[in-house]
């Protein structure tokens, strides 16, 4: 039974200067709840309430995110303004927290093997919180689908989409065998490839699921383009090695790492979350 999720939050977030200078861009809200709480929402409903952060300076304001506000509780006990807390109040009932901090920004592999104390030797997922995902009903999210399947075959999962062709050059991207609708056994990965190069267009997104050996074959894998040490090398070694599955989710998808991305998201919660 998968217990951990670990999240890595240590990015300087330079596409949303000078917002995110003293800010994290986590923190940073869709309407009015910060985009890494959508993130430990999707992977707590899971059934993930052990929540790891690979964290960095000037980080803190996550931590006391996730902490009791005693002042603000107080003030504000007895009030209407109460509801606005139920949310928040919920996940710090029923997950646990844990930090930890990445020295040094070398890739998303770097940021996976960081966590490695507080993950130790069993499956996690993972879940990058610029992506903001929501599944087609409000108890199947995107990492809870990805639970079921790992419960099933056992392995290492990644979540894909289809992206435009001249879109690929942002993404990992995958190459597979069919197995069943929206499922694919990986025989290779390319990070970030020209539209040439790439092996199709079904691009990896922010949420894993890792089996523990990756640990060992992300310590083995060499730096690439500019030092990082890049988490789709050491899953591909797995592929070879034995099965990765790519799932093509059911839901909906938005990369808040961009600013268009980041604003059609809040348009959407508006409409669809917040006024409802």
């Amino acid at each position: 039974m998968i217990r951990k999720c670990l999240f890595p939050v240590a990015g300087y977030g330079t596409r949303f200067l000078p917002a995110t200078k003293s800010m994290p861009k986590e923190m940073l809200p869709i309407v009015n709840k910060p985009l890494v709480q959508y993130g430990v929402e999707e992977a707590v409903q899971a059934g993930l309430k052990n929540v790891t952060f690979v964290t960095g300076r000037g980080k803190r304001a996550i931590a006391d995110h996730f902490d009791i506000s005693y002042e603000l509780e107080h003030q504000i006990s007895g009030t209407s303004k109460e509801q606005y807390l139920e949310g928040i109040r919920h996940l710090i009932a029923n997950a646990i927290f844990s930090f930890i901090p990445q020295n040094q920004m070398l890739g998303l592999g770097h940021a996976i093997l960081t966590g490695e104390p507080l993950i130790g030797g069993e499956a996690f997922g993972v879940v990058l919180a610029d992506d903001l995902c929501f599944g087609e009903t409000d108890d199947d999210g995107v990492m809870a689908q990805m639970v079921k399947l790992y419960n099933q075959f056992r392995c290492t999962i990644v979540a894909i989409q289809e992206v435009p062709e001249d879109e690929v050059h942002k993404y990992g991207v995958i190459k597979g065998d069919d197995m069943l609708e929206g499922l694919y056994r990986v025989t290779d990965m390319v990070e970030k490839p020209s539209k040439e190069e790439a092996p199709s267009n079904l691009a990896i997104i922010g949420r894993y699921i890792l089996t523990p050996d990756i640990f060992d074959k992300i310590r083995n894998t060499p730096p690439g383009r500019n030092g990082e040490v890049q988490i789709t090398d050491a899953i591909l070694q797995q592929a070879k090695e034995g099965c990765v599955l790519a799932y093509k989710f059911k839901g909906r998808r938005f990369d808040c790492g961009s600013v268009d991305g980041f604003v059609e998201a809040t348009n959407y919660c508006y409409e669809n979350i917040y006024k409802a």
